[in-house]
């Protein structure tokens, strides 16, 4: 592991860690200034202030007492001073021992080498709820094969590449 590697595990634990102490300043310190932050819901929050403050209302209201817990899963240098981080976390609520599965996310997260260290400028969070893909030959790939060339022949849907 290299010295880049473990200062952004210590940032990711630095996040969990202020998410867990409902500290929305420590919270955002993890955050460049410009960053871009979308939420589960795909709500967006432009900036580290805006970020700050919407956890601000949530950990004082609807998540106070949460603990955010979670692992990093992989660290990829993708060019000098940049990474993307993904880690899986879930919210455990303070009247809950044990993590419901179906609140288990996945965060892709962009790491910056700052002139304060690295920080994140940029975080995806969605939830993990896999499905399985129909293979071609299945009853609903036939169904939105037909369904699509009936909508091409009747001149409904998308228009065809290049037209």
């Amino acid at each position: 592991m290299t010295a880049d590697d473990r200062e952004i595990r210590e940032l990711f634990g630095r996040l969990m860690r202020a998410w867990t102490d409902n500290d929305a300043v420590a919270y955002g310190a993890c955050f460049t200034e410009d960053s871009d932050y979308v939420s589960y819901d795909g709500t967006r929050a432009i900036g580290r202030q805006a970020m700050q403050n919407a956890h601000d209302r949530l950990f004082r209201g609807v998540l106070a007492g949460s603990a955010l817990v979670g692992d990093l899963e992989s660290i990829r240098h993708v060019a000098p001073g940049v990474a993307i981080v993904h880690g899986t976390a879930s919210v455990l609520m303070p009247w809950r021992s044990k993590l419901p599965k179906r609140r288990l996310s996945r965060q892709t997260l962009v790491a910056v080498r700052t002139e304060h260290g690295w920080l994140f400028t940029a975080l995806h969070n969605g939830r993990v709820r896999p499905v399985q893909i129909p293979a071609p030959e299945s009853l609903p790939s036939r169904m939105a094969q037909a369904l699509g060339h009936v909508a091409r022949r009747v001149g409904v849907g998308r228009a065809p590449v290049g037209a």
